[in-house]
């Protein structure tokens, strides 16, 4: 078993308790340039999503170095997604980190995201 098998079972794992409880979900991937996140319903129907391939986002990290791959892009990605849930009225999620380990980016879109008011 590879490095991505091994991750993308750990996520299924996860989403399979997820699924279990039946709340919406905040799932967060990652690939070596961008971060993605998406608040995702019961019933596999995406609610909200912000990434760092969207227009607007890269326009705002223009002038730093790395661009969509570090911490303070994935910061504005966890705040976006969290104002997006919150005007769409959805408060409380459950956090997917698709397998991938809880430091670094993927730390940094889930703390932002409580920042901003969503509960996990």
């Amino acid at each position: 078993m590879d490095k991505k098998q091994s991750r993308l079972r750990r996520g299924r794992q996860t989403r399979a308790k997820i699924a279990e409880l039946k709340v919406n979900r905040l799932a967060v991937h990652r690939t070596n340039l961008h971060i993605y996140a998406a608040i995702i319903s019961p019933d596999a129907k995406v609610l909200a999503s912000a990434s760092t391939a969207e227009a607007e986002v890269r326009a705002a990290l223009a002038g730093q170095s790395g661009k969509g791959g570090n911490v303070a892009a994935a910061t504005l990605i966890g705040k976006r997604v969290a104002e997006m849930a919150l005007k769409a009225g959805i408060a409380e999620v459950a956090f997917d980190r698709s397998g991938f380990r809880y430091h670094g980016r993927v730390k940094a879109v889930a703390e932002a995201a409580r920042e901003a008011g969503l509960k996990f």
